[in-house]
């Protein structure tokens, strides 16, 4: 039995009494709401994430560099061995070697607050990204897995996932242009290097400030930013903002053009194409959608076009009186009920019930977390013992990103020992620290926001596959999103949210007028934050199609005319803030997609008893466990989620969308600011 841990006394007094109020936590509600404990200065160093070596920058060259040797190695034994299973454990193996490697880099070269950490982490990602470019143009490498694959007998023997796997591997050699001739392979490893250079560049613009003279602002509006002595740094849109010139001083600074990033943007564009047609696809959007469950763009734009006629109807309403609705819900008021320890622990309860599947809060060893404000879950099934850790990076700190992500550190794998390597990932989200009187305070929006990114991480935990190659998150782009969107279903639901939103100070429980209200108001807005969705993912999928021969900015004004309505506001480009453009290039669509399926998959499945136990294994068991080892066409038709009758055609006729509920949030930057 779990002690409660007593925090925040407050006294209240009136006229007549003294009252204590006292709220209490279980031990994983007590972490959130607390300050962290420091970390033993005497301790060992035992390195990032416990990785010897990465106690300081220099430990990624002696990473890249083991990684290399294994790899050597590992190439060797998939080249000189006979077709057989064999063959797809040493792909993945190597697959896995590289990707410790890299996976972590890719967090810590933007989550790390020390930039000689960064600079070493981005150095790694290019390297071990150009020896992976270099290992999928390998010719005898892929012969080794060709000849696995076109043996009809060996090919036989194999289990259904050992298949897949080998033939998801042949894949990666396939758009990389394995079947080109030296020169022309020479050329797309030229490109793909190329590329991961334009990517860091981008990205990181993406996230850098825009500054303004101090004087060029009102007086009365400039404490709503950051001021750097006389100027003032912008760093986001403030679209939460219920002052109306707060919102356009941020809109018309924070997306003024950047003619460096421009070109870049253009560059990368270029760069995509041109490797796409180079390795034999119409559009940098055929190569990327190849291999999803959307399959074409035409596919997908014939999607966006069905949606955009279904919204049509509720989207009528005018854009003042959605921005009237939107500004009637008053964060504050709810907030109080939302602190982040009765957040966690709702999301421990809803685990427990529907999953067997618990948090519990281990203090980090010295040098395993890059900020003393990291907290660590280990998540542990009532039965099956320890699944894997979850790292929660979740407060505000200077030079830290503010964006919420999933970071796959480690993939899940059946390991050669038999024993299974526990899966490893990074929440990290940009919420306000608490202070030794207040706990964090989460508005609606950043609860929702916990809701889905922890549904990526519990995807990661609850994917136990054979292979790292296909863990957890690592399936379709357009599948992916779907156990993240479906934890959004669950953290607007009044049985969910009753279970934890307790006023912080009082104990008293959310109002369910309030929680209603607040639907009522997603309700009313859904519609325009729907279309507006469907216009990003138009874009997205214009600038990866057919080279258009105008400008980024030209193509955003007409598709948002198109698609969205609102007039472009002069001087912006909101395509420079497009981060989701790099790990997302031609699958923005995907929320959208994975949004139907989840709004199904709620209706069918947990609308009726949102802890169904039965349903919640059956969740597990036929959808989550498999990662991107089954084909997402197949578990969303029904022929491996048997107890979903969902009307999708192989063909994807789109018939689910009678199902699409749009009453819900998104990774959205709001184009409409008054």
């Amino acid at each position: 039995m779990m002690l409660a841990c007593q925090l925040f006394v407050s006294v209240v007094r009136n006229s007549r009494t003294l009252s204590r109020l006292v709220t209490t936590w279980s031990p994983v509600g007590a972490a959130f709401n607390a300050q962290q404990r420091k970390v033993d200065l005497f301790q060992k160093n035992v390195g990032l994430f416990g990785v010897p070596g990465l106690s300081t920058p220099a430990g990624f060259e002696v990473a890249q560099q083991r990684a290399l040797r294994e790899t050597e190695q590992l190439v060797e034994t998939a080249c000189n061995n006979p077709p057989g299973a064999l063959t797809v454990e040493t792909f993945d193996q190597l697959s896995d070697s590289l990707c410790k490697v890299a996976d972590l880099a890719d967090f810590v070269k933007v989550g790390h607050p020390d930039p000689a950490f960064r600079d070493a982490a981005e150095k790694a990602c290019i390297n071990i990204g150009t020896v992976v470019e270099r290992l999928n143009t390998n010719v005898e490498l892929c012969r080794s897995l060709k000849n696995l694959l076109d043996n009809k007998e060996v090919l036989d023997s194999l289990d259904p996932d050992t298949r897949r796997v080998a033939e998801l591997f042949m894949f990666d050699f396939e758009i990389s242009g394995i079947h080109l001739d030296e020169s022309k392979v020479r050329k797309a490893v030229s490109l793909n290097v190329n590329l991961l250079d334009l990517n860091n560049e981008f990205l990181n613009g993406t996230h850098l400030p825009n500054r303004i003279e101090k004087t060029a602002l009102p007086e009365h509006i400039r404490h709503c930013f950051s001021i750097d002595g006389n100027s003032i740094q912008i760093g986001g849109l403030h679209a939460d903002s219920p002052d109306e010139l707060v919102r356009e001083a941020a809109y018309k600074i924070f997306l003024y053009p950047n003619s460096s990033l421009l070109l870049c943007l253009d560059d990368l564009l270029t760069c995509r194409n041109e490797l796409a047609k180079l390795v034999g696809y119409e559009s940098f959007a055929h190569r990327a959608l190849n291999g999803t469950m959307a399959k074409t763009p035409e596919t997908v734009m014939k999607f966006l076009e069905l949606l955009t006629d279904k919204l049509s109807d509720r989207y009528g309403r005018s854009h003042s009186a959605v921005r009237a609705e939107r500004y009637k819900i008053d964060p504050s008021l709810y907030s109080p009920y939302f602190s982040l320890g009765a957040c966690m622990e709702g999301l421990n309860m809803l685990f427990s019930q529907l999953l067997g599947v618990s948090f519990q809060n281990e203090q980090p060893m010295a040098g395993e977390v890059w900020s003393e404000e990291v907290r660590k879950l280990a998540v542990v099934h009532e039965t099956e013992g320890l699944l894997g850790y979850i790292y929660c990076d979740f407060f505000r700190r200077p030079d830290k990103p503010h964006q919420d992500c999933h970071f796959t550190i480690q993939g899940g794998r059946l390991k050669e020992d038999g024993k299974y390597q526990h899966p490893v990932v990074v929440l990290m989200l940009s919420l306000p620290p608490p202070t030794r009187s207040t706990p964090t305070l989460l508005n609606p929006g950043m609860m929702e926001n916990l809701f889905h990114e922890m549904g990526h991480a519990m995807h990661s935990m609850l994917g136990r596959t054979r292979y790292q190659h296909v863990t957890g998150t690592r399936c379709s782009t357009d599948f992916a999103e779907v156990p993240s969107i479906l934890m959004e279903f669950f953290a607007t639901d009044y049985r969910v949210v009753n279970q934890f939103a307790r006023h912080y100070q009082t104990g008293q429980p959310l109002p369910k007028s309030m929680v209603s209200r607040l639907c009522e108001s997603k309700r009313i807005c859904g519609a325009a934050d729907t279309q507006l969705q469907v216009f990003y993912a138009a874009l997205d999928q214009v600038y990866h199609g057919k080279p258009q021969n105008r400008s980024t900015t030209d193509i955003l004004k007409k598709m948002q005319e198109k698609f969205y309505g609102l007039p472009y506001v002069p001087n912006t480009a909101w395509q420079l803030r497009f981060s989701h453009l790099i790990g997302y290039g031609a699958k923005y669509y995907s929320y959208l997609m994975s949004r139907a399926i989840a709004s199904m998959v709620w209706r069918q499945c947990f609308q009726k008893d949102p802890f169904n136990r039965d349903m919640g294994e059956r969740y597990r068991r036929e959808m989550l466990a498999h990662g991107g080892s089954k084909e997402p066409m197949l578990m969303v038709q029904g022929k491996e989620l048997t107890y979903f009758s969902w009307p999708l055609p192989s063909s994807l006729s789109l018939g689910f969308l009678h199902s699409f509920s749009p009453i819900s949030s998104f990774p959205r930057s709001p184009l409409l600011y008054v």
